[in-house]
């Protein structure tokens, strides 16, 4: 006979008027966590109260209910509640939904209070991302979402987010087989293909960081913070239908552009409209490109215009943000420190009358008639107008002066100088780059290929450049060696009368960016400050050098022999046409010696390992290389299983703050950089030779015979 199963029986239900329910001192939650009581008052106000309270009846000495009611389990709602009475939002006699605890239970108070807290399943966050789908497509509002659950429209728009990440990735996150960091990761990207691509790549593999999936979904976007997304604006891209990726769980700067193709055509059409209405000014030819290399204006010649003057507004316009950032001033004089809106005011003032220093500059119609412009985008992203580089082939031919001066002909030369210039439409040039085929991969280790060693040196040709021209002594030792090179060797010699000469060699082969490294930026700013002091007619020279002080004299001195600097690496001519390996040789010995007296650190100048200017350009053998000596064995152990272009990333991160330099950027040893016939330099670097320290005083004693060393 089968053995009745016992029915079990609920504790009923009934409502209590809210002045009958007391706190229970049996319930076992004591620590404060969780929505705050104020938000719980707040979402019960809302929605009422979801669940009822459970509680037992309080009993007297001889055991019967006394109509008061104690709470072991509720204790927040009951709480909440009552904050609701004591601002008159609930009466105090409302009933409240409650399930009534039979007095006789042997179940001990306590156990239903722990019970009621750890037998509740907390809800998966995915759960809680579909909810936030759910409520946005039966029309809520992100703001609404955001409102009823007490949380920032930020975090709304992050969970659905995540709700949005393939229906295939959701489920591998829903059984774990995905952190929450790395869905994080996929949410960059609405392509749900894409990030199914990405994931079957990386779900063999051991690593799977969340950096590791950014970067791969991000691989063929364009940074926001590139300099053509900043010329193009955000908001003309997004109006051309381009997307934007964006990444709401850590800073991305802006966020991708994932249509590079449209990003470059709107580049093109941008800089395409200004070269045209700067054409309107008359030049004769417009190059255009997004960047130029270093020295693309090399052998042109630099119109020098005048600065146009100021009109009548503009004078006003100064004299009245100098009157009101003087009263400023002085209102101010006396505080600690300034409040926040007058410290906003000073420096937009001053903002305002920097912009009145950089005046417009005008040249001559016939100047113009002849010269061109560069235009470019900087690297901040705005808009680069270089004007007035003649080229040598329209140069005006030098005319000879006729015979009978009052018979010039109106026809010949002279007059064709003098007449008023024909205005002509000038011709825009378009430039692009051409990308380098990548290397591929091989077991053997390889020489560094010839154009990226070239590139290396051309970058530290300009470090060196810049290192040299603050190093007075160094330098005078420099052109001093070539000199004795020059005199005493006979291979060298050219017997002429004076034919020391600064050439400037040029960079044919560079990498990207080569101008706005922090060596060219440097040498650029050094060159126009001492431009601008140097006397406009070449025949006053001479004596405006015998004005300087000593000290100028070398500064000038060295920045001048610092353009002869030349640590470059060429392919030698195999059929002697060129120049020969040993001169190669004996030229990068030479520029090691001249490194390693100013102390040159390519660190300190600025170069960093990246996968444009050697880690993508190298098989994987160097890459790994690079790794263990910059940052160790096991670093390089991390990487080694990757495919070449995600090693050559990952090396990029992981070779940053190292201060890993490659063969062509590194110090040669003191054996390699000093030979027989190179002096070796006495005390410290900065000291001057006797005759280039010569002070003010000691110049001021011999006037008759100024310290010309320099100009010589």
């Amino acid at each position: 006979m089968a053995t009745a199963v016992q029915k079990i029986t609920l504790s009923s239900s009934r409502d209590i008027p809210f002045n009958k329910l007391v706190l229970s001192q049996s319930n076992v939650r004591r620590v404060k966590a969780g929505v705050s009581i104020e938000e719980l008052a707040e979402d019960i106000a809302r929605r009422t109260l979801l669940q009822g309270l459970n509680v037992r009846p309080i009993l007297d000495a001889d055991g019967a209910e006394t109509g008061m009611f104690e709470i072991p389990a509720g204790g927040r709602r009951y709480r909440a509640l009552e904050l609701l009475v004591k601002r008159k939002r609930l009466a105090k006699t409302a009933p409240i939904p409650c399930v009534v605890r039979d007095p006789s239970t042997d179940i001990l108070a306590e156990d239903d209070s722990l019970a009621e807290n750890i037998q509740r399943a907390p809800l998966h966050p995915l759960d809680q991302f579909r909810a936030f789908q759910a409520l946005r497509d039966k029309g809520r509002s992100e703001e609404d979402i955001a409102a009823a659950f007490f949380t920032s429209v930020n975090v709304v728009k992050q969970r659905l987010r995540l709700a949005s990440v393939s229906p295939a990735l959701l489920d591998v996150y829903a059984e774990d087989g995905m952190s929450l960091e790395q869905l994080m990761a996929f949410s960059i990207t609405s392509d749900h293909a894409r990030q199914q691509q990405v994931w079957q790549a990386i779900s063999a593999s051991w690593s799977k960081e969340p950096y590791q999936i950014r970067r791969m979904l991000t691989e063929k976007s364009v940074r926001a913070s590139d300099r053509r997304a900043v010329f193009v604006g955000l908001d003309a891209y997004e109006a051309a239908s381009g997307v934007v990726l964006r990444d709401l769980f850590q800073s991305d700067d802006g966020g991708w552009l994932e249509d590079v193709a449209l990003l470059d055509r709107l580049v093109a059409e941008k800089l395409k409209t200004e070269a045209e209405t700067i054409a309107a000014e008359g030049w004769k030819w417009i190059e255009v490109a997004v960047d130029f290399p270093y020295g693309h204006n090399r052998g042109l010649r630099r119109l020098e215009g005048v600065a146009t003057a100021l009109t009548e507004d503009e004078q006003a316009t100064i004299a009245t943000l100098n009157a009101e950032y003087a009263k400023l001033e002085a209102d101010y004089a006396e505080v600690d420190e300034l409040p926040d809106e007058v410290d906003q005011r000073l420096g937009e003032i001053e903002k305002a009358l920097a912009g009145f220093d950089d005046r417009p500059v005008a040249y001559a119609p016939a100047d113009i008639a002849r010269a061109g412009v560069f235009l470019s985008i900087d690297s901040e992203g705005a808009l680069s107008i270089d004007r007035g580089y003649v080229r040598p082939e329209d140069e005006a031919p030098a005319v000879e002066p006729e015979p009978d001066g009052d018979a010039a002909s109106t026809t010949g030369p002279e007059g064709a100088a003098s007449a008023a210039p024909v205005i002509q439409r000038a011709v825009i040039t378009i430039g692009g780059h051409t990308p380098e085929p990548e290397d591929e991969d091989d077991d053997v280790v390889k020489p560094l290929p010839d154009r990226l060693v070239m590139e290396l040196t051309a970058e530290r040709t300009l470090a060196l450049r810049n290192k040299l021209a603050s190093t007075p002594s160094v330098a005078f030792q420099a052109v001093l060696h070539k000199v004795c090179l020059d005199v005493f060797s006979r291979d060298l010699a050219h017997g002429t009368a004076m034919e020391l000469a600064v050439r400037s060699v040029s960079f044919p082969v560079q990498p990207q960016g080569l101008k706005d490294t922090q060596a060219a930026k440097a040498i650029a700013e050094r060159y126009k400050a001492w431009e601008e002091r140097l006397p406009k007619d070449k025949a006053d020279l001479w004596g405006w050098l015998a004005t300087l002080t000593g000290d100028e004299q070398a500064s000038l001195f060295a920045h001048c022999a610092s353009f002869g600097v030349n640590a470059l690496y060429e392919k030698a001519d195999r059929y002697g046409g060129g120049v020969s390996s040993l001169m190669v040789d004996q030229r990068i010995a030479d520029a090691d010696r001249i490194a390693k007296a100013v102390d040159l650190d390519m660190v300190q100048a600025g170069w960093r390992p990246t996968v444009e200017n050697y880690l993508g350009r190298v098989p994987k053998r160097r890459i790994l290389e690079a790794v263990r000596e910059g940052a160790g064995e096991r670093a390089a152990q991390l990487i080694d299983h990757l495919k070449k272009g995600d090693m050559a990333k990952e090396a990029e991160r992981l070779l940053a703050d190292t201060g890993w330099l490659p063969e062509p950027l590194r110090m040669a040893d003191a054996s390699d950089a000093t030979s027989d016939d190179a002096a070796e330099i006495e005390g410290d670097g900065d000291e001057l030779p006797e005759f280039l320290a010569d002070d003010d005083e000691e110049a001021a004693e011999e006037p008759d015979e100024p310290d010309m060393v320099a100009a010589e």
